[in-house]
């Protein structure tokens, strides 16, 4: 294989590492999440220990945060399959041309499971957005949190 052979695949990598730079900045976004979660969870645990009437309330967000913790942890799980997905893409786009293999439908079905993976995170991503408003609301007064 000369090196004309090699850069149409070249070319049609570009697409597929584009992805995986961009689940790198969603991944990013998400781990920061996951980390504040945690952080908030080990603060409000500790609280916990001296609370009094605030009692039902911080378990009330300790649950609610135990539950985003678990949606972002399936969310990055997800991308990071779908980053996986996007190298094996690569890779069979690379040995499909080195070896001359018709390899176009293992090249779909790793994209569409990398894209599905991806929407599944996205999801998730949405779902724990949405849960962090509840516990938001949590620490709101009444007259406020229902505006």
């Amino acid at each position: 294989m000369t090196l004309a052979d090699l850069i149409p695949t070249l070319q049609f990598s570009i697409g597929p590492v584009i992805l995986i730079s961009g689940i790198g900045l969603l991944l990013l976004s998400m781990t920061n999440r996951y980390g504040r979660v945690i952080d908030r969870t080990r603060h409000l645990a500790n609280d916990l220990r001296t609370a009094g009437d605030d009692r039902p309330k911080l378990l009330q967000e300790l649950t609610i945060l135990a539950r985003r913790a678990r949606i972002i942890r399936a969310a990055i799980a997800l991308s990071a399959v779908s980053v996986l997905l996007v190298a094996l893409l690569i890779i069979g786009l690379f040995l499909g041309s080195l070896l001359s293999l018709n390899v176009a439908a293992i090249i779909v079905i790793l994209f569409v499971l990398c894209l599905l993976s991806l929407i599944g995170s996205l999801l998730l991503f949405i779902f724990d957005i949405n849960l962090s408003l509840k516990a938001l609301w949590l620490e709101m007064p009444a007259e406020v949190a229902h505006r």
